[in-house]
């Protein structure tokens, strides 16, 4: 973690600007191509929710903006972010599991599957007190959505990003996937989700490479 130097920050009239503001996050949902993902996924038995739970989360870790967390009245900037899900249980009511992001595809898959299981049997909606090296991901497996809203809690400021996706249908022969994407705009522009979009693309048409 390093503190960004606000005064010489080349967003600093936006930083200022958008964080006093009553509701500072914007969203854009966007259709991301599955396909080759889909199959490489399936064609090695990987868990699509844990596969695609590690791509958002990787891409989130390559685009700086995503790691910009406010603090107070200071901005920092994380290494590594890491997945916060929800996970349901047999009952159908849910909570919320948070996993170390491990670089390699394997291992995360392994600790990911680990800890879903010991969360689905301790239900929780306890939020990590002081804690943002954090990205807020959620799965709607039901609906191919094309808008979503989510619940911030804006006293103290929240600038953890979200991303969500929904249920993925086929168009044209390519299998899609509505994707979610929802910043703090006093981090973050429409210029750094759309790159978000670019690089999260590149990977799921790349799952030999990347995976």
């Amino acid at each position: 973690m390093k503190f960004v130097d606000i005064e010489n920050w080349e967003r600093k009239k936006h930083f200022n600007y958008f964080k006093q503001l009553d509701y500072p996050h914007f969203n854009i949902c966007g259709n991301v191509d599955i396909t080759e993902f889909y199959r490489y996924i399936k064609e090695n038995k990987n868990p699509f929710f844990i596969s695609m739970l590690y791509v958002v989360t990787k891409t989130a870790n390559s685009i700086k903006e995503f790691r910009y967390r406010i603090r107070e009245d200071k901005v920092i900037e994380h290494e590594i972010v890491n997945p916060a899900f929800t996970v349901m249980n047999l009952n159908e009511v849910f909570g919320f599991c948070t996993v170390k992001f491990i670089e390699e595809f394997k291992g995360f898959i392994i600790n990911t599957s680990n800890e879903i299981e010991i969360a689905k049997n301790n239900i929780s909606i306890e939020d990590e007190s002081g804690r943002d090296d954090l990205i807020y991901t959620t799965s709607i497996p039901w609906v191919s959505f094309t808008s979503i809203t989510h619940p911030i809690q804006m006293s103290p400021i929240d600038t953890i990003p979200r991303i969500s996706w929904g249920k993925y249908f086929e168009e044209n022969g390519k299998i899609k996937l509505p994707l979610s994407v929802q910043v703090n705009h006093s981090m973050a522009d429409g210029v750094h989700i759309g790159r978000y979009f670019n690089a999260i693309q590149e990977i799921l048409d790349n799952p030999v490479k990347y995976l």
